[in-house]
Order: structure tokens, then C-alpha cells, then sequence
């Protein structure tokens, strides 16, 4: 055995090639590795190193690193806004009882199959918005103005993620539609909310849609909040899903009525398993921008995880140059922790997909 089929990392290596192959690859791989490590550094010196860990504020401002008894202190108001402290119990049951019945669904999903996953969807969200805002007789009921922080990130998300995956596909099989009028009133609708933004559509639906509604009748804020972004993710959602479509060989289809199923079953047995594999990094990826999109909710004046961060950091018992810095980079540190379970929930879900093709 040579000394080069030894080693993992040799000059006769692709990555090697790519990366130190050529002066002109050498001297970019070396730049990038001197930039990566002063950011690495820069990062650990003010998030580790040089943070305050422990005390108060004093300790915060007698260095000049991250504040993390700032996090520790304001905690509770971070994932749970302004809900009283004697039911937060049920705002930590409302963020984990729908990815728990997924998870049960997934696990059960071969005895049960898409039923299980409906079920999941259909049962999981009431629950999760009957637990926060209560029925009046089990729950007592709790009112929408305190409702901020994760819990209410969680809820939107979940509601847009759940209500736009359907949406998206009736759109995308609207626009793919051989009769006209379904065809463009899709094509309408989707490039209508994919040419406004986002904020844009928030302002609208907190402000200009209770002008739509009849006298007397009104609709909380984040219930507005949760229209807009299920009807904006949706028309993204039918664009991804309409690739997923195209994807499929028409000769599927041939198969299909070869076979004597009837289109609708062609559709749901054949064509949507297939298109939804395929667009599956596309679906993940519309997730992942919808939950960060929920930061805007704040200019509606929503408190989510991320405006409740700015209200705290306005607090000036915790006032420190450091401060805010803290809390967004507590944000992103969680932020990024949420999308990256979305990613690798997908790579998980395509490989399962792709083992059971074979």
C-alpha cells in the first residue's frame, strides 16, 4: 500500500484537485480559510470567550462580549410573550402537539398512510389553537393581545405551512388545467401574490380587510395575520409543486387509464406521489423562507419570537452595548436551528422516498 492510498486526503483526490490543484484554486481555498477563520474567531470571542455568563446587567456592561444573563432573564418572554404565567403550560402544549401527531403519523404512516398525515393536519392545529386560546369552560380563555413570542411564530408557521401545501396543489393543478377559465383565474391569483410583498399583504389584511367585513363583524389580528400568509406561501408553494409536475413522464398517465384507473385516481396514485417526491427540496425550502417570513408579522404590531426580542432589548434595566446584539444572535442561533430540522427533515424524507422506489 502506497503512502498516498493511505491517507483520505491526497494530491490525487478530486477535493484536493478542486481546492489546491491549481494557483488559481490554491489561492482562493487560502483566502476563504483566512476569512472563514478571522469570522470564526470574531464569533466565538463575543458569543464564548468574551460573554458574560452569569450576574446581571453590570457584568454585561463590564464586557464587550454577548449578554447571556440578558437571554436567561428575558426567556420566558421570548417564547411566550405576554401569556399568563399560570398557563404557559398550555402555549408549550400548542408548539408541540402538531409536530408530535406528525411524528406519530410518520411512524404509524404504514398502517395508516396519508390518512394518518390528514389526521395529523385536521386535528393538530385546532388543538394547538384551542389550548392557547382556550373554549371558556375546560380552558379559560385567554385573549389575542397576549399571544407573541416563539409560541406565536410556531402557530403562523404551522398554519401557513398547513394551509398552503393544498392550496399550492389545487393551484398548480388549476394552472396545468386544459379548460381556460381555471387555468387563468390560477394564473391570476398566483402571479398576483408573487408580485406583492409580503409586507405589503400583511398591511393589506390588518388593515384594509376589516373594511371588506360587515358591520359589526371583526377578525383578530393574528387570525388576519394567518390569512395573508397562507394565501401568499400558497402561490409560491403552487409554483414549486407545478415543477414537480412537469417532472412526471406523461407516459404515467398512458399507463394509468392503460391500466383502467380513472383520472382522478391516476392523479392521486400516480401523478401528486410522483410530483411531490420530486419537488420535496423545493417544498422544504418554501417552509424554511415561510417561517422566517412570520418576523414580519411585528409591523401589524405582532410580537413574535423576534419582536419580542426587540422589546426586551429596549428594556433599560438591561441596557448594554451589548445587549441587542444578544438577542439577535440568540435569534439566529434559534432560527437557524429550526430551519436546519426543516432541511434535514427533508433530506430524511427523500431518502426514505428514493429506498422505496428501488
Amino acid at each position: 500500500m502506497t503512502t498516498s492510498d493511505a491517507l483520505p486526503f491526497s494530491a490525487t483526490t478530486p477535493a484536493f484537485r478542486r481546492l489546491l490543484g491549481r494557483a488559481v484554486n490554491a489561492a482562493v481555498t487560502l483566502t476563504l480559510g483566512v476569512a472563514l477563520a478571522f469570522v470564526a474567531y470574531g464569533a466565538l470571542s463575543f458569543l464564548v470567550f468574551g460573554a458574560a455568563w452569569s450576574g446581571d446587567v453590570s457584568a454585561c456592561r463590564a464586557t464587550e462580549g454577548a449578554c447571556w444573563p440578558f437571554v436567561a432573564a428575558k426567556l420566558k418572554q421570548f417564547v411566550f410573550g405576554r401569556y399568563p404565567d399560570d398557563e404557559l403550560w398550555r402555549a408549550a402544549a400548542a408548539m408541540l402537539l402538531p409536530p408530535a401527531l406528525l411524528l406519530a403519523a410518520f411512524l404509524a404512516r404504514r398502517r395508516f398512510g396519508l390518512a394518518g398525515f390528514a389526521a395529523a393536519v385536521v386535528l393538530g392545529l385546532p388543538l394547538a389553537f384551542l389550548l392557547v386560546a382556550g373554549d371558556g369552560v375546560l380552558l379559560a380563555p385567554v385573549s389575542t393581545d397576549v399571544w407573541g413570542g416563539l409560541t406565536l411564530t410556531l402557530l403562523v408557521s404551522y398554519t401557513g405551512i398547513a394551509a398552503s401545501l393544498p392550496l399550492g396543489i389545487v393551484l398548480a393543478l388549476m394552472r396545468r388545467s386544459s379548460w381556460p377559465v381555471p387555468r387563468w383565474l390560477a394564473i391570476c391569483f398566483i402571479e398576483f401574490w408573487r408580485g406583492v410583498p409580503l409586507v405589503t399583504v400583511l398591511f393589506m389584511a390588518a388593515v384594509m380587510l376589516p373594511l371588506f367585513l360587515p358591520e359589526g363583524a371583526s377578525v383578530n389580528k393574528p387570525a388576519r395575520a394567518l390569512f395573508a400568509i397562507a394565501v401568499f406561501a400558497s402561490a409560491y408553494m403552487a409554483e414549486v409543486i407545478r415543477g414537480g409536475l412537469q417532472s412526471v413522464p406523461e407516459n404515467q398517465v398512458t399507463a394509468g387509464r392503460a391500466l383502467g384507473l380513472r383520472y382522478s385516481q391516476i392523479l392521486a396514485l400516480v401523478i401528486l406521489p410522483q410530483a411531490i417526491r420530486s419537488a420535496l427540496p423545493g417544498i422544504a425550502g418554501t417552509f424554511i423562507g415561510l417561517l422566517k417570513d412570520t418576523t414580519l408579522v411585528l409591523v401589524i404590531g405582532l410580537f413574535d419570537f423576534l419582536g419580542m426580542i426587540q422589546l426586551a432589548a429596549a428594556d433599560p434595566a438591561w441596557s448594554a452595548s451589548t445587549t441587542t446584539l444578544t438577542g439577535y444572535a440568540f435569534a439566529a442561533l434559534v432560527f437557524w436551528s429550526l430551519c436546519y430540522a426543516i432541511a434535514r427533515v427533508s433530506a430524511y424524507l427523500e431518502r426514505v422516498t428514493a429506498e422505496s422506489r428501488r
